[in-house]
Formats: structure tokens, C-alpha cells, sequence
């Protein structure tokens, strides 16, 4: 069961006169409050330019409309690449800006970052959950359970809906070993172990894993894939040609969403029927009207931003909880160093039902030894319907049990 504590005043734990290095927007009004969004923006596989993109479009709704703890809001973005380089340039920019928070990004070169943002007392707010960091660093707020919550819920998942085999195509890395595991924690109680296949991200052919995750397509038989999003797209071409009669198609919502859905076919392509697991409700509930709003209104001709992609949406998330977080120090200097007071102090924090009210004090967190500061593990179980994502299961699924089985 999820942890809740008792909501806090984060004005009680902030002086009127803290200050420091990373930020400084004075009791003035006038001045602003400065926050960076980054990500890789440069076209390649794993490429977010929708992050930055709806950042500036909600800085510009939240200053029609008072700012962030009556100040205007500046938000400066950055290419991370999606290098380790990359990203090192942009915590260094964020510093050079002295930037109160990095909000709402993308990256998975955690280590080689998050120390310099440490360093400046920067919080790391509502990142993708791409790194281990996000979830150990005491300066990160994160507001999704990472790639964890979401193989454990996909095994509980697969095994819910009748699957009896499960194969699972995964990046043949360090992290995809974890998945692998992971994923086996969400179909233990079910007596099923996940056979393995893994396979090299950015391959122009998955033929092979095809063929083995496939293996005798017999009934009850399912097969997931773990895979990025580019390299899930050439699967799924693999699989097409393929085309088991029995073995039903399964994934993470960040490998395939709505878009890829509709570009191979909708309800007449080979993803009608599969399942997917994700983080949030799917885009056609109305806890995201808010968010098409803002999109329709101050972004509508900006076509990178994708609403249905999970890190937009988690970008959203992020910068509605750093609003709600920070309109609390109104009257009092915003800096890097009462930003993380206030999230050290405040929740929870209420996201209108896309995840479940966030806190990140002691009380709140999971007991999971590598990533201590995951606070929210509900995930959503979806089905292609009719070429559409939709709940398969009515509302948010705590998976908290099976994920720190064993911790």
C-alpha cells in the first residue's frame, strides 16, 4: 500500500532571506523565475523535442495567468543529444543560468549530471525516469515510477489477461538485464518466468527475435516488447511479416503509443488487440483536457509536440507540480535553495488524477534499495481497441507489492 504523510507548510522550514548560487528571483514581482527543460532534440532515435516545446508553451499559459509565486516565468531549453556530453552541457547551462529547477526533462545519462546539479543545490523535477539517478538523488522529484513500475505492471498485466508464455524483447544492456528481472517480479505470483531475448537497440532488422520470442505460437502465448521506440517500430515491421496466428502482441507504452498505432494501420494493423502498459491514463481521458487545452492555445502550429507521447505528458506533470510546489513560497525569494525546501517540505500534491497525489518526504517513499525516491508506482493497463488506446483496466493499479518483493 502507498504511504501518505501529512501535508506540510513548506513557507515554515523557508527564511525570508535564503539565497545563494542557482537562482535568485527576489520578493519582486517583476522579476522572474528561471527553470530549464532539456532533452535530445536533434532528430535521432529517443529524440524528445516535445518536452521543451510544450515547457515553453506552459510558461506562457502560467504568466497569462500570474506566474509561478507571482513572478513571470523564464524557461530556457536545451538540445541534451542524448550524450553523455550532451547532457553535462546542459546542467552546466542550467548553472550558468542559475536556474531554480530543471524541469520536466529527458535524459538517461543520470550520473554524469545529476552531480553538477547537485552541486549547484538544483532540484531535478519530474524527469522521464530514464536513469537510476532520478530515483536515488535527494534533489529529484520524480513523478512517474520509472522503467521498474512499468515491468512489473506489464507482467501482472500479460498474466491477468491469460498469458501462460511470456517472452520478453529487451535492449541487451545492463538496464535491460534489470527489465528482465523486473518484469519476472510482476508474473512471479502467477508461477510464470519471462523467456528472455535480448537484442541490440537500432537494429534495421529484429527477424530473429521475432522468430525466437514467437517460438511455437501456440494459444495463451505472448510476447512484450522493452524495446525504444524506433527500434520497437522495426519490430513490430518483423512481426507483421511474421504474423503468428495465436501469440498476442504486448508493450510499453514509450516503445509504441498512439502514433505508431495509427501509422500501421489502426484498427486493421497488427497492434489492434495488443497491450500496453504505461504510466498515465490514456490520452483520451479528461484529466488531460487541461493539457490540449494549453497545447491547442498557445502551441496549435508547434507540430513536435506529440500529446499523447509519455514524456510530454510527463513533462506536463512536472511543471504542474513545480507550480503548485512553489506558488506555496509566494512573498519570499525563489531560489534553487527554497525550491528544494519547499519539495522537501510540501505534499501531497495533487496532479487531477493523472497519478496519484505526490510527496517525496521519508514517509512516501518506496522501499526499493536502488531507486529510494520512487513515490508514485501506480501504472495503467491499456488495450488497442478498435485502432484506439484504451483502459483495459478502469483507473490506476498500484503495483508497490510485487515491485519491492524481495527488497
Amino acid at each position: 500500500m502507498r504511504r501518505t504523510g501529512a501535508a506540510l507548510a513548506a513557507t515554515a522550514l523557508l527564511g525570508g532571506g535564503l539565497s545563494g548560487c542557482g537562482g535568485d528571483a527576489s520578493a519582486d514581482p517583476s522579476s522572474p523565475v528561471t527553470v530549464m527543460t532539456w532533452a535530445p532534440m536533434n532528430g535521432q532515435p529517443g529524440s524528445e523535442p516535445g518536452m521543451p516545446a510544450l515547457a515553453q508553451a506552459v510558461a506562457q499559459s502560467f504568466n497569462d495567468n500570474g506566474g509561478v509565486a507571482g513572478h513571470p516565468l523564464k524557461v530556457i531549453t536545451c538540445n541534451e543529444q542524448n550524450t553523455a556530453n550532451g547532457a553535462i552541457a546542459c546542467a552546466n547551462q542550467a548553472v550558468a543560468a542559475k536556474a531554480v529547477a530543471v524541469v520536466g526533462s529527458a535524459s538517461a545519462y543520470g550520473d554524469q549530471f545529476m552531480p553538477l546539479l547537485e552541486s549547484a543545490g538544483i532540484s531535478y523535477i519530474g524527469g522521464s525516469g530514464a536513469s537510476n539517478s532520478e530515483f536515488s538523488s535527494p534533489y529529484s522529484y520524480p513523478v512517474n515510477g520509472g522503467f521498474q513500475t512499468l515491468l512489473v505492471g506489464n507482467g501482472e498485466q500479460l498474466a491477468e489477461s491469460g498469458c501462460r508464455r511470456v517472452a520478453i524483447v529487451r535492449p541487451d544492456t545492463a538496464v535491460g538485464d534489470s527489465m528482465y528481472t523486473f518484469l519476472n517480479n510482476g508474473l512471479a505470483k502467477y508461477n510464470i518466468v519471462a523467456k528472455d531475448v535480448p537484442a541490440a537497440p537500432g537494429r534495421t532488422n529484429y527477424d530473429q527475435q521475432v522468430a525466437k520470442a514467437i517460438g511455437t505460437d501456440r494459444t495463451h502465448d505472448c510476447v512484450t516488447t522493452a524495446l525504444d521506440a524506433a527500434s520497437t517500430q522495426t519490430f513490430i515491421d518483423g512481426w507483421r511479416q511474421a504474423a503468428p496466428a495465436h501469440t498476442r502482441l504486448a508493450a510499453l507504452m514509450g516503445s509504441f503509443q498512439q502514433s505508431l498505432v495509427d501509422s500501421t494501420g489502426g484498427a486493421d494493423g497488427p497492434l489492434e488487440g495488443a497491450l500496453a502498459t504505461g504510466w498515465y491514463p490514456p490520452d483520451s481521458s479528461p484529466v488531460w483536457n487541461q493539457m490540449h487545452a494549453v497545447i491547442k492555445k498557445y502551441a496549435f502550429t508547434n507540430n513536435s509536440i506529440n500529446p499523447t507521447d509519455p514524456g510530454v505528458e510527463t513533462t506536463w506533470i512536472a511543471y504542474e507540480v513545480f507550480k503548485k510546489v512553489v506558488d506555496g513560497i509566494k512573498g519570499s525569494p525563489v531560489t534553487a535553495q527554497t525550491v528544494h525546501a519547499a519539495f522537501d517540505a510540501t505534499g501531497p500534491v495533487s496532479t487531477g488524477g493523472v497519478t496519484p497525489p505526490l510527496a517525496w518526504q521519508a514517509g512516501n517513499l518506496i522501499s526499493l534499495a536502488a531507486t529510494p525516491r520512487t513515490v508514485n508506482t501506480d501504472v495503467t493497463f491499456l488495450v488497442v481497441q478498435n485502432g484506439e488506446l484504451t483502459e483495459s483496466h478502469a483507473g490506476l493499479v498500484d503495483v508497490s507489492g510485487p515491485l519491492t518483493a524481495g527488497n
